[in-house]
């Protein structure tokens, strides 16, 4: 715990410093990005996350604008980085709940964003939407699987 509230401390002025200058929220994502490449396992799930919810204002935003081009490409940081999120989850056996809580309250609100899309921008949503309910499957299986060790 100590650890993540250092890395949030850390990351905290960077992301405070683009906002101060002008960044936008591109450069916001693009900070947490390359922060969570060099990120130790334990606090990849949290920055995913964030990455990914970050992408999903954007992706709202951009759809609500008429840029459904780079509305797509933040559809997709969602789910890519949802996935890297629950491998990480999974991988240090911590923040599987809220991973999972997070990924099912991002699904929401991509399937309200797709009731206000044309239809031709509707599919690659759909698309997203069912990945998003896979890393959800995948979680709930870690977090209730038996322990593989036990003798019957």
């Amino acid at each position: 715990m100590r650890r993540l509230t250092f890395t949030v401390l850390l990351l905290a002025p960077v992301v405070g410093l683009a906002f101060a200058y002008g960044a936008g929220p591109d450069e916001v994502v693009t900070a947490l990005k390359t922060h969570f490449e060099s990120a130790r396992p334990e606090d990849r799930p949290d920055l995913g996350i964030r990455i990914a919810q970050q992408q999903l204002r954007n992706a709202d935003k951009l759809y609500g604008s008429g840029d459904a081009d780079q509305a797509r490409a933040a559809v997709d940081d969602i789910v890519t980085y949802s996935e890297k999120a629950r491998d990480a989850a999974i991988l240090t056996k911590k923040h599987l709940k809220n991973i999972e809580i997070d990924v099912r309250k991002m699904a929401d609100k991509l399937r309200d964003i797709k009731r206000t899309l044309a239809f031709d921008d509707q599919a690659p949503v759909e698309q997203a939407i069912r990945r998003l309910e896979d890393v959800r499957t995948t979680l709930l299986k870690e977090m209730f699987a038996k322990d593989k060790k036990e003798t019957k």
